[in-house]
């Protein structure tokens, strides 16, 4: 059955469009990332206008995850003091990525922001996580895994100033890279239509040390309310929300998410972090694939209006 998207001016199937959502907040509850990363490009790579699909993602992100924050709320899972400094700062973030999302719009060049920064964004984070993941699996293979945290240890955090005391996370760090983390996550999710999740978990773990049954509920809470911020900025700012796309696309969300929670609760950190790094090593090949192969029809027609050439 096809619907008419009156945003992106097309019709796509919606049965296909709720298994895309489904897909994807399966992997939003599983991994605990907003799943926009995944869907975004999914949805330009079927047609979807890039502007449109990272405008209405956002919606969808927020249902996926808050559907998969409940989960944890219910476990105890979730640290909220944390969680409210990464979201006054991603919300601050928020802003600026709208009015970058607007001025690229305008000026032409949108559609390659985004792939260019898919692609080194992905490509870099996604080789991170494998990488890291695959040392630890080997490790563990080996009997001589390192412990998450050895007792005294510090990083450079720990050296800065304005000390915050997170009881929950058991941590007592500055919160001055916490404000930074929530600013970088919110201008990326604004304006690359992701959650900001696959970036933002291995911050907390590796940066701020946030204990591991704390980093995917804190990190579902900082994505949901990032992108309902960004979602409302792009609805105000560049019109560029389908509700219609969206509407469907959060139905499958809200499900997949559910039991993608689920299985996240059986699967060790390690093989997490190894699932999630190769999703996004291939998502990011697909987009070097879309900037560097000569496209099957090179040229497109379009009414241009009074003194735009």
């Amino acid at each position: 059955m096809n619907v008419y998207l009156p945003i992106a001016e097309l019709s796509v199937n919606l049965f296909f469009m709720i298994g895309i959502g489904g897909a994807v907040g399966f992997l939003s509850g599983l991994f605990g990332v907003g799943g926009g990363f995944l869907l975004t490009p999914l949805l330009i790579f079927t047609g979807i206008p890039a502007p449109v699909a990272v405008a209405s993602v956002t919606g969808t992100v927020v249902a996926a995850s808050t559907s998969g924050a409940q989960s944890y709320i219910r476990r105890g899972g979730i640290d909220f003091h944390l969680a409210t400094y990464l979201v006054l700062s991603g919300i601050i973030g928020a802003f600026f990525g709208v009015a970058t999302f607007s001025a690229l719009r305008n000026a032409g060049q949108l559609d390659l922001v985004i792939s260019v920064g898919y692609l080194v964004f992905l490509g870099s984070i996604g080789g991170l996580l494998l990488y890291e993941a695959i040392g630890s699996l080997v490790r563990r293979a080996k009997g001589n895994e390192r412990p998450h945290k050895l007792p005294g240890q510090h990083n450079w955090v720990h050296g800065l100033p304005m000390r915050v005391r997170f009881k929950r996370s058991n941590l007592y760090v500055s919160v001055l890279p916490v404000l930074a983390i929530g600013l970088v996550i919110g201008f990326l999710g604004s304006l690359l239509g992701i959650g900001g999740g696959f970036i933002l978990v291995p911050a907390l773990v590796y940066i701020l040390r946030v204990p591991g049954n704390m980093v995917i509920g804190t990190s579902l809470i900082q994505v949901l309310c990032i992108m309902a911020a960004t979602t409302v900025l792009h609805a105000v700012n560049s019109q560029s929300v389908d509700i219609v796309l969206a509407f469907s696309l959060m139905v499958g969300g809200v499900v997949g998410a559910q039991f993608g929670a689920s299985a996240g609760q059986r699967l060790r950190g390690d093989q997490l972090r190894a699932l999630l790094g190769l999703i996004v090593l291939a998502v990011a090949l697909r987009f070097a694939y879309s900037l560097f192969v000569t496209p099957l029809d090179p040229f497109s027609t379009a009414i241009l209006g009074l003194g735009e050439a």
